[in-house]
């Protein structure tokens, strides 16, 4: 198995537990660069993958196959843990890595670890409270849209829709007792206080 870490903002401290403990039990722990050999050394001892900051699309392409290949013999007889800058779903590689490895090596499954996002870590570095709604880019225009405290998601759902969005997400007390995940015609009609909804237009 594949397992993408969230590393965190960059201090040493806002890794997770979960996280800490990954590092530490993981057959083998790779990382993208420098900056991540720096957050997991006390863990673990890191193999450095190549993951080159280009928009040579072939380049990139090529850098990942190597990746896949060097993770693969790790992943198929233990745990292979990726430790990757910030949170692994969040404008990183993980994600592309993953495509990669599972057209090589179909037969390994992969997992995720959340960590610590720049997106919410900025407002406590900046002492910045942000209590409504709020537009994150990287410059692009964007056709994905995140609802938190999403009370009536079928009723939300309705709305989206007249505004071009097809594909709904619900996770309904995220990492809590009771969680609950739901996806386009499976979510209800009214769910718990906790919950984020994630629409996309397509």
């Amino acid at each position: 198995m594949l397992i993408g870490v969230g590393l965190g903002p960059g201090d040493k401290e806002l890794l997770t537990l979960k996280a800490v403990r990954l590092l530490r039990s993981a057959d083998s722990v790779f990382v993208p660069g420098k900056m991540a050999c720096e957050l997991v050394k006390e863990h673990c001892d890191p193999v450095v993958l190549d993951f080159p900051m280009v928009t040579d699309e072939e380049e990139i392409r090529q850098a990942l196959e190597r990746n896949a290949d060097i993770i693969a013999p790790v992943a198929l007889d233990g745990t292979a843990v990726l430790g990757i800058l910030g949170d692994p779903n969040f404008y990183s590689t993980f994600s592309r890595q993953c495509e990669i490895l599972k057209k090589r090596h179909p037969e390994i499954d992969t997992a995720v670890e959340p960590g610590i996002s720049s997106i919410t870590a900025f407002a406590s570095r900046l002492q910045i409270p942000v209590n409504s709604g709020f537009l994150v880019t990287d410059g692009t225009k964007s056709d994905c849209l995140v609802m938190l405290k999403v009370r009536s998601p079928r009723e939300a759902m309705t709305q989206l829709r007249s505004s071009g969005y097809s594909r709904f997400h619900l996770v309904e007390r995220m990492f809590l007792e009771r969680e609950k995940v739901y996806h386009g015609d499976d979510i209800p009609e009214t769910c718990d206080y906790m919950s984020v909804m994630f629409a996309r237009r397509e």
